[in-house]
């Protein structure tokens, strides 16, 4: 089979398109020809050799997919059965193995690119709204980020479940993204966004989604008496490091939140991600076209999530 890898870490001219051998099956696996293959920034971090990874050269980026059953050692699945999954490693191939408790079973309606473009950031977005923070109705949430691929359905959860959205973009083409995705203000971080949220807001928002890291301290200073900071990534860097006395005498709280501490059974995982299909199918949530690559044109698609000019997205076609 084909697959893109890389053997050294670095920039995306160390990613190689190259034939190597098929997955071997193990018990209670299944093989699935991939249709359609999410890459995140998770893969970056990957490749550049400062993210979790497993295996041996040549390494095999990818989490995310969907695809059909092409070989089965589980009786719960057969031949030309429709699946995906979200945390399954090695993903960026033709072919990968996957265990029957990371497999999620696809709708006939959900397409392989709608599943692959919406399972790892619906599920981070779901997890966030529903167990970082219970948002509640008539809430304010701040959303960092709000045109990325967490962002616009972070925003559609938290208005589907009563808030209210305030969200940060880096420009303006990127405002109106946020807005045809349901925010009711958008901020732009080169202007002065704290002055301009309490202008609308004076007390603070009940709860900030800081997925940049590095401004972390400035999303506390936007969040109301006993609200909640929810840190989930690093895309702007580290974060300051927090001072237990702020948060006891503002009565504040931080959390953490990490999509692997909730896709924890395989019940789980069938769970959330049929909440999100349904959402999709009943059109409560709205998905932004993909942008494709082929699987073979990695270095060209993972140049582009780099440059951070796309707003949806980004998946790979064997």
């Amino acid at each position: 089979m084909k697959a893109l890898t890389f053997s050294t870490f670095g920039e995306s001219n160390v990613l190689e398109y190259i034939e190597i051998p098929n997955p071997q099956l193990k018990s209670n696996e299944i093989l699935v020809e991939m249709k359609a293959i999410g890459l995140n920034f998770a893969d970056v971090y990957r490749r550049k050799g400062n993210y979790h990874l497993k295996g041996n050269p040549p390494f095999i980026a990818g989490y995310e997919g969907a695809g059909i059953v092409v070989d089965s050692n589980n009786s719960d699945y057969k031949i030309g059965d429709r699946v995906a999954f979200a945390d399954v490693p090695f993903a960026n191939a033709e072919l990968v193995a996957v265990n029957t408790n990371h497999v999620i079973p696809l709708p006939d309606d959900i397409s392989f690119e709608t599943a692959a473009s919406v399972l790892l950031q619906g599920l981070t977005a779901h997890y966030l709204a529903t167990d970082s923070h219970k948002t509640t109705k008539d809430e304010t949430v701040l959303i960092h980020a709000a045109a990325g691929g967490v962002g616009q359905l972070l925003t559609q959860i938290s208005k589907l479940l009563g808030a209210n959205v305030i969200g940060l973009t880096s420009s303006a083409e990127k405002a109106k993204t946020a807005i045809k995705h349901g925010v009711d203000h958008v901020l732009l971080y080169n202007e002065d966004w704290k002055s301009d949220l309490l202008k609308i807001i004076p007390n603070g928002v009940d709860v900030v989604y800081d997925s940049i890291g590095s401004t972390l301290m400035e999303s506390f200073e936007v969040t109301k008496e006993c609200g909640q900071v929810v840190f989930f990534g690093m895309a702007g860097g580290d974060p300051e490091f927090v001072n237990p006395r702020m948060l006891m005498d503002s009565s504040k709280t931080l959390t953490g939140g990490d999509l692997w501490s909730y896709l924890n059974s395989k019940e789980e995982r069938i769970k959330r991600a049929n909440q999100l299909f349904n959402w999709i199918l009943d059109k409560k949530i709205k998905l932004s076209e993909p942008t494709s690559f082929k699987l073979s044109e990695g270095k060209t698609a993972h140049d582009f999530l780099e440059s951070r000019k796309s707003t949806g997205k980004i998946i790979l076609i064997p």
